[in-house]
């Protein structure tokens, strides 16, 4: 079985390896691809993925190319980690929008449109390539912003699934609270990605007893200051929302917080200096600490299963992925790309059946899905107007003075990216 990473340079990288170290039996991995345009990083990557593997005693070779064609050739799953622009385009993300007083935040609002409009042709064209040279192959994709960017594959007909770490994290954290092992927790998970609740905590499967108002009661506090969020909201929701929620139900705080500290691009830009200095350490053959810091938790667990389900039917029997609605929730339209349960196997995902959650939730679905349909227009076919429209439709924007401003700084700090512009 052959797995290609696009985005192989990534820091996150080890902790994709360790995974697939530790879960052979569940992917079966016998050639690994690490791809990347950046040949620097990949001389670091490829010889430490190499002693990952050797220490867990896994079989799997593992090559490095720059070369796309070259790494997808023949390969069952292609999954995608790409930053376009670095971490040096994060940090503007994070930045300019807040001179309007908006948030500034790398995957929602409009430092997520800038991602979107200078990810997606990039993504399509990987994509396209990948079908001309192995069209059997599935495409994971854990390139964000996840909702948007599968949305395009899909709607190119590509077989791709959007992977985000976000349930899986929940997963973890609610099984540790209940002293329960992670496999015994079923998360009733639905909205889009980065804009999800947890409606239900069941036990054994989607039919076993929903204990999330007994996690509420006994672990309340704990979830809401993890979630940095009050937890009389919590308690008034009876759901746990994720923690991208509070850019919404937080909105002018978290403005100030943003504005009064360091951007979270700086803190992961210095980490990455950090860990590209221990990975260049050739007696390193381990993930080291220093990357569970970085962000991304449990991404390899997530990513073996997702692609172990889709190649042999193995992992996990039900999964949280993003995939098209195909009327789960009516109010939305099918081709809309939803973030739920799914059923999955090597025809793909299937999504659960779920009832159709209260309009506190489903209105800001309904908007923020809108709002993904013109980013998405205006990342396949540019234009200020297309990029003014998909911001006045944001609901952490939604005023036609801040998104004036917000195009003009959008253009002009992404205009390297953006042959139209």
């Amino acid at each position: 079985m052959k797995l290609t990473v696009v985005g192989g340079g990534s820091t996150y990288t080890p902790e994709l390896i360790d995974g697939f170290a530790r879960l052979r039996d569940t992917l079966p991995l016998t050639e690994l691809v690490l791809m990347d345009p950046a040949a620097d990083r990949l001389q670091l990557l490829g010889p430490l993925a190499r002693r990952i593997l050797a220490r867990q005693g896994h079989g799997a070779t593992v090559t490095t190319t720059t070369d796309l064609d070259t790494a997808v050739d023949g390969a069952d799953a292609v999954l995608l980690q790409l930053r376009v622009g670095g971490q040096a385009a994060r940090e503007q993300d994070e930045t300019w929008p807040l001179e309007c007083g908006c948030v500034g935040q790398e995957t929602t609002g409009a430092g997520g449109l800038a991602k979107a409009l200078r990810t997606v042709p990039i993504v399509l064209d990987i994509a396209d390539r990948v079908r001309r040279t192995n069209p059997t192959a599935w495409i994971i994709d854990f390139t964000n912003p996840v909702g948007i960017v599968t949305r395009a594959l899909l709607q190119e007909g590509h077989k791709a699934v959007g992977l985000c770490n976000v349930a899986i994290g929940f997963q973890r954290k609610f099984a540790a609270l209940l002293d329960l092992a992670p496999a015994d927790i079923h998360l009733d998970h639905v909205g889009l990605n980065h804009l999800t609740w947890e409606t239900g905590v069941r036990l054994g499967g989607p039919e076993g007893e929903d204990v999330l108002p007994r996690l509420l009661s006994d672990h309340g506090d704990t979830i809401a200051a993890d979630l940095h969020l009050p937890r009389p909201l919590l308690d008034r929701l009876g759901v746990v929302p994720s923690y991208y929620l509070r850019y919404y139900y937080a909105h002018d705080e978290v403005v100030h917080e943003l504005r009064t500290k360091p951007s979270r691009a700086a803190e992961v830009a210095e980490m990455e200096r950090k860990l590209l200095t221990l990975y260049a350490d050739p007696t390193l053959d381990e993930k080291p600490e220093l990357l569970s810091k970085r962000g991304g938790a449990y991404y390899s667990e997530a990513a073996v299963d997702l692609a172990a389900a889709l190649l042999n039917g193995a992992g996990s029997p039900y999964q949280v992925v993003n995939t098209h609605n195909r009327g789960t929730l009516p109010f939305l339209p099918d081709d809309a790309v939803i973030e739920v349960q799914a059923a999955v196997n090597q025809k793909g995902p299937k999504p659960l059946p779920l009832p159709s959650p209260p309009p506190l939730y489903a209105g800001l679905m309904a908007q923020v899905t809108a709002y993904e349909d013109l980013a998405l227009e205006a990342a396949l076919h540019g234009g200020r107007t297309r990029v003014f429209q998909a911001l006045l439709s944001h609901p952490l924007i939604g005023q036609y003075a801040y998104a004036e401003h917000l195009t003009d700084q959008l253009i002009a700090h992404n205009r390297e990216h953006l042959p139209w512009a």
